[in-house]
């Protein structure tokens, strides 16, 4: 008897795996949409240092060519006193043709990213006035996920951060150095609470403190996560999935008339029991619908190197440096975007 439960509890679970299948199979061919080829690469990688420019390319770059790639790294006041790294680093991406996404931080403190004075501003600029950068633009991310208390001085505060980026893009374009500016991402998926808000009563807040404050930015900037958990299909639509920028480019077509263009600087999956014979297939679909949308500019997919910590079932690199489930799946997608993109030049 109980020999012939097994066998029935297996076949129970072998039918809902191949139903599982199916389900995925058939959103996959209802929702997909024709893939038109890009002229350039959108692919990219976000660091947590300059140190792992080498290790980004060797992702990004699977085969020898010429195209441009984009990482993401932050920059913190704390890394002003590291100009060498620094120069070497954008010498380094000169030379890799590889685009700096460049986050502006402050310092940890107290637990919470502290509220940046307008000379944190002036010296984080005065510091990146010093490099030759790869390419005439300069990309700049005022900050980061700020209806997050803990990522703006422990406070929910819509009027501060709206003051400091109009400060920090008016100081930026009076430079003369081209350089561009991005807002800080909103945290789709985050609840109003006492520690965060919700994404579009945030940026409500923001217009209705100063109407004109999207004039001020170049383009727009997004964490797009298949949430909840880090671990939903790409075929999901709301605001907190893989779609999550079109909701935002879509709010702000109604809002200030603008059709912005948008990077997708924090994205990915959690590798985990539900998402991890799942990844391939999910980034072939993300790629194939989503971020072939012709307004995203580039997607740098959190983070190369978050193993050994808390970001480790994000990581493409395991605590040895070696390549995970996730860097091989998302190492295909760009294999097959470039060799399109190859082929269509030739």
């Amino acid at each position: 008897m109980k020999k012939m439960y097994q066998i029935k509890h297996q076949q129970n679970h072998l039918i809902s795996k191949l139903f599982a299948s199916v389900v995925f199979l058939l959103l996959f061919l209802i929702q997909a949409s024709p893939v038109s080829a890009r002229e350039n690469s959108v692919y990219g990688i976000h660091l947590m240092n300059t140190g792992e420019l080498d290790k980004a390319v060797e992702l990004l770059n699977p085969t020898p060519n010429d195209e441009w790639n984009y990482v993401t790294v932050p920059l913190t006041l704390d890394d002003l006193k590291k100009e060498d790294e620094w120069k070497n680093f954008f010498a380094k991406a000169k030379e890799k043709k590889v685009i700096p996404i460049v986050r502006l931080m402050t310092r940890f403190d107290n637990g919470a990213w502290q509220v940046p004075s307008k000379k944190n501003v002036v010296d984080l600029f005065t510091f990146l006035d010093r490099f030759d950068w790869p390419t005439d633009q300069r990309y700049v991310i005022v900050f980061n996920e700020v209806n997050h208390a803990k990522e703006w001085g422990g406070k929910i505060d819509p009027q501060s951060y709206t003051d400091a980026l109009s400060f920090t893009a008016d100081w930026a374009h009076s430079e003369a150095k081209n350089y561009k500016v991005l807002p800080a991402a909103m945290d789709l998926a985050a609840p109003n609470g006492s520690s965060t808000k919700e994404a579009f009563s945030y940026l409500n807040e923001m217009l209705a403190y100063n109407p004109q404050i999207f004039d001020k930015v170049d383009y727009w900037n997004s964490h797009s996560y298949p949430n909840p958990a880090f671990s939903s299909s790409p075929t999901k639509t709301g605001q907190n999935s893989m779609r999550g920028f079109t909701h935002e480019l879509a709010f702000l077509k109604t809002k200030t008339n603008k059709d912005f263009q948008t990077f997708v600087t924090e994205t990915g999956w959690e590798e985990n029991a539900s998402t991890r014979r799942w990844l391939s297939s999910y980034y072939q679909y993300t790629s194939d619908n989503i971020w072939s949308d012709e307004r995203v500019i580039a997607v740098t997919p959190f983070v190369l190197q978050g193993d050994p910590g808390p970001f480790s079932g994000f990581s493409f690199l395991d605590k040895e440096g070696k390549p995970t489930n996730q860097y091989r799946a998302y190492q295909s997608v760009i294999k097959q975007s470039l060799d399109k993109i190859l082929a269509a030049k030739q």
